[in-house]
């Protein structure tokens, strides 16, 4: 029983940290509000704080997601016209030429 042991290594020890006591909602309420105050102070750091939640949001907001969802959908249906085309003009290939390609091998 001993031998089977020698060709299965052992398994690492994995940690797992759980913290007890955290509420995402509670914390993102609070960096919101935070970001507020900053905002409604004014000077360099109201700047610096408009400039970084920018950042954070993406250059278009909500607006960009319907965008990239419309640009998706048309490259898709642009992909399957390609696709479809291309499986068009290889049967048409196939129906013309094979006859003759078979004809010669033989």
């Amino acid at each position: 029983m001993a031998f089977l042991r020698l060709f299965k290594p052992p398994k690492n020890q994995q940690f797992s940290y759980k913290p007890r006591y955290w509420d995402p909602k509670k914390e993102e309420a609070e960096k919101l509000k935070e970001r507020v105050e900053q905002l409604q102070q004014g000077g360099v750091d109201a700047m610096k704080t408009r400039i970084s939640g920018g950042f954070r949001k993406g250059a278009g907001g909500a607006a960009a997601g319907a965008y990239r969802s419309a640009r998706v959908k048309k490259s898709n249906s642009t992909l399957l016209i390609v696709l479809i085309s291309l499986m068009g003009i290889a049967y048409i290939v196939y129906q013309l030429y094979f006859p003759e390609l078979e004809a010669w091998l033989s």
